[in-house]
């Protein structure tokens, strides 16, 4: 077998849920271990770098043969869960495509990834290329943080699924979470009660308002349009009570030229001309987490580099950009100029998640000739 294929068959196998995710899962550690391992044994330089207790990233280095520019390789070793998958650490391959928690997002581009690097070792003629499999994408991006503030490159390909195409960009998103507040009372005694959920109701009707109306503004030509969602929702204490509180937790996707603020911004306005309308309209809003947008210009050296690779290999690159954030905006924001380049497949956070096993060659083939020329 392919000893990428072989690889990615390995990882699959290997559980590594985010336990920020599904508290008390696996982690990283063990991926982690057998990436290293695999560096190692085609001869890289490897570091293990623990991020929180059991949940390492690993970076494994090509150097070249002269001086020359660093190209980096990034993809995250978590997955989401499994729930309602039947067998989700037994890859199976079936019609070309390889099957189990993981092996779009992002499995598939982190074999394909740790791949070119073993089709480079001791080849590289000049540069070096740092390989970076790194802890928590899925939830806080904790191990991309960390390795910005040890590891820098002249520039880095993500390889999260992009169905081999060229992503020079995604959204951004901020959690916001909203509290109405009524008055707790027996339910047979509706002067004395004021009922919160009811006035989460209104906030709903205006937030899904908002929602049209974001969706209805012209596309930004990379990112698409802003977009809303209510995420969580809960309160009450019992059937025959008046709920004093009531609380919901949303998610806001943004695009470039956005200000970081403008969430919260949008919510509290909101809130406040509810209030306007009803003296006894009480409710507050907060900011709970944030990640921006990210660029990198279509003319960059890298986007050039990669397409003219794609050509050469007879597809024809198309540039696009994605819908979900990723590393990418850390690394990108940290000065590393990023785009996403990985395999083909479908299944994201789904049930029935795969990676077409062909791509994932292709992609292969595609960043180690991609970091002959850049580097």
């Amino acid at each position: 077998m392919d000893p990428t294929l072989e690889l990615l068959r390995d990882l699959v196998a290997i559980d590594s849920v985010n336990p920020s995710l599904v508290p008390g899962a696996a982690g990283e550690g063990a991926v982690a271990e057998a990436v290293a391992a695999e560096m190692r044994g085609f001869g890289l330089d490897v570091t293990v770098e623990e991020v929180r207790p059991g949940r390492p990233n690993v970076v494994g280095v090509v150097n070249g043969k002269a001086p020359g520019r660093t190209l980096m390789f990034c993809g995250h070793i978590d997955t989401v869960g499994v729930e309602g998958m039947d067998r989700p650490f037994d890859p199976v391959e079936r019609d070309g495509r390889l099957y189990g928690r993981g092996a779009q997002d992002m499995k598939g581009g982190v074999a394909a990834m740790i791949g070119a690097a073993r089709a480079l070792a001791g080849s590289l003629a000049r540069g070096r290329v740092v390989v970076a499999a790194v802890a928590d994408e899925e939830y806080g991006s904790l191990g991309a943080d960390a390795l910005v503030k040890t590891w820098t490159a002249d520039a880095a390909v993500v390889t999260e699924p992009t169905d081999l195409q060229i992503a020079v960009g995604h959204k951004g998103f901020s959690w916001i979470e909203i509290e109405t507040r009524g008055r707790a009372a027996h339910g047979s005694r509706p002067r004395e009660g004021r009922d919160a959920i009811l006035r989460m109701g209104r906030v709903l009707g205006r937030l899904e308002a908002l929602d049209r109306d974001l969706q209805s503004r012209p596309p930004h030509p990379v990112m698409g349009t802003g977009s809303l969602h209510a995420s969580l929702i809960e309160g009450g204490r019992e059937l025959s009570s008046y709920p004093d509180r009531c609380t919901l937790k949303m998610e806001r996707r943004t695009i470039a030229g956005e200000p970081d603020h403008l969430a919260l911004d949008e919510v509290v306005a909101i809130l406040s001309d509810l209030g306007a309308e009803d003296a006894t309209f009480d409710a507050t809003a907060t900011a709970m987490f944030a990640r921006p947008p990210y660029e990198i210009p279509r003319d960059h050296a890298l986007t050039r580099a990669l397409g003219e690779v794609l050509r050469r290999s007879g597809r024809e690159p198309v540039t696009t950009g994605m819908t979900f954030w990723t590393d990418a905006a850390v690394l990108g924001h940290a000065g590393i100029p990023s785009l996403l380049f990985g395999p083909t497949g479908a299944g994201l956070h789904g049930v029935e998640e795969y990676v077409e096993v062909a791509s994932v060659l292709a992609c292969r083939d595609a960043l180690a000739e991609l970091a002959r020329t850049f580097c």
